[in-house]
């Protein structure tokens, strides 16, 4: 046996080669694969050595990769929030100048319009005191200012100075507790005296309780503090209620509502008129007049538009009403008694047309009194008025 396998070798091994390549090809064709079976053993012996390779790369060569991003990210980081800030600065600068532009435009428009002269004054500090509200500003006795001068803003009205020295000045503002000035309503003209009492409130000291005061109401400078002139805005009211003496009236000053960067310093004052309440310019909705009642409704309106009369009002057509059923029942208002005024409204009674005037025999030539012509007998044809 083992002479003829040593003989017939390489012909078993090919017949077995040729045996195991018939069983494979037949399982293929069983299988339904495309794929060759060599491939197939390919991939599989060689996917385990390809993981081993790509979990140590990833693990050593990944994280080193990884690492060197994260820290050129982290330096663009860095530099991006630099010049985020930078940007944020610029931003804020901007704004602040374009509302400084802003502020000067409206101080240089309501210094034009203005019919006292003013000196225009910017703030530069503060005082140090927690209740005092005493701020510094850069104009002087040097430029004009003395003490008791009035400081106000296009908005209104902001302090008054205090105190003069060669190059600034000390301006107390509406809002320190120890300010006052003489104030009258827009609406009823009612005088008062303005007191500061916080940061952004004030009161209307002096107003009795049964006096007209709305909240909405402006306050204007009266002029009686010989101080402010006359006519210009103090704010408008916030709350007012009853008080113990007089009403209790918080008022929200509209000069340093918008804080205070730059003032004008009133140098001669002009009285000015108070103005009129705000006109609204909006045109006005109104609906069309209701149906007209059934005639049998007693309290029906009278429709004056056919009826020729100028009285349009709902006391007009009431009263209307009212006279035509007290003439239907013949009764005299004033002499007593009350008409019934549930019938229904008798219709307004038609004038009679004209009755031309009748001739009169008189002799030929002869007027008769009271006519402008002599009477003369009608022409036979002549048309006859009806």
């Amino acid at each position: 046996m083992q002479l003829l396998l040593r003989r017939y070798r390489d012909l078993t091994v090919l017949v077995l080669v040729l045996a195991v390549q018939v069983l494979l090809l037949a399982w293929q064709v069983r299988t339904g694969q495309d794929v060759r079976l060599i491939r197939v053993w390919a991939v599989a012996s060689v996917m385990p050595m390809a993981r081993v390779v790509e979990f140590l790369r990833a693990n050593t060569i990944g994280v080193a990769r990884d690492y060197l991003q994260l820290v050129d990210a982290r330096s663009k980081n860095k530099e991006l929030e630099k010049q985020l800030g930078r940007l944020k600065m610029e931003n804020q600068f901007l704004k602040t100048e374009l509302s400084t532009a802003d502020r000067a435009r409206a101080l240089a428009s309501f210094q034009s319009r203005s019919p006292s002269r003013t000196l225009a004054a910017r703030l530069i500090g503060s005082a140090t005191s927690s209740n005092s509200r005493v701020v510094y500003l850069d104009r002087g006795s040097s430029s004009g200012v003395r003490k008791g001068m009035a400081v106000v803003t296009p908005d209104g009205i902001a302090g008054k100075i205090v105190a003069a020295f060669p190059s600034v000045s000390q301006m107390m503002m509406v809002t320190d507790p120890a300010f006052a000035a003489g104030v009258v309503s827009q609406r009823m003209r009612i005088h008062g005296t303005l007191k500061g009492q916080s940061p952004s409130i004030c009161i209307v000291d002096y107003i009795q309780n049964e006096d007209d005061v709305k909240e909405g109401d402006w306050f204007f400078t009266s002029g009686d503090d010989r101080i402010f002139p006359k006519g210009l805005p103090v704010g408008r009211v916030k709350s007012t209620r009853t008080g113990g003496i007089f009403r209790e009236i918080r008022l929200e000053p509209s000069g340093t509502s918008g804080g205070v960067e730059e003032v004008l310093i009133v140098v001669e004052g002009v009285h000015q008129e108070i103005p009129e309440g705000e006109q609204s310019n909006q045109e006005l909705h109104m609906l069309p007049r209701p149906p007209a009642a059934p005639e049998s409704d007693p309290n029906k309106m009278i429709d004056f538009s056919t009826t020729g009369s100028a009285l349009t009002t709902d006391a007009d057509q009431v009263l209307e009403r009212y006279r035509r059923l007290g003439t239907a029942q013949g009764h005299i208002y004033g002499a007593g008694g009350v008409p019934n005024f549930n019938i229904p409204v008798p219709d307004a009674p038609r004038a009679a047309p004209p009755k031309p005037p009748q001739a009169s025999a008189a002799p030929a030539g002869q007027r008769v009194p009271g006519a402008s012509q002599p009477a003369v007998p009608p022409t036979p044809g002549a048309a006859r008025p009806r």
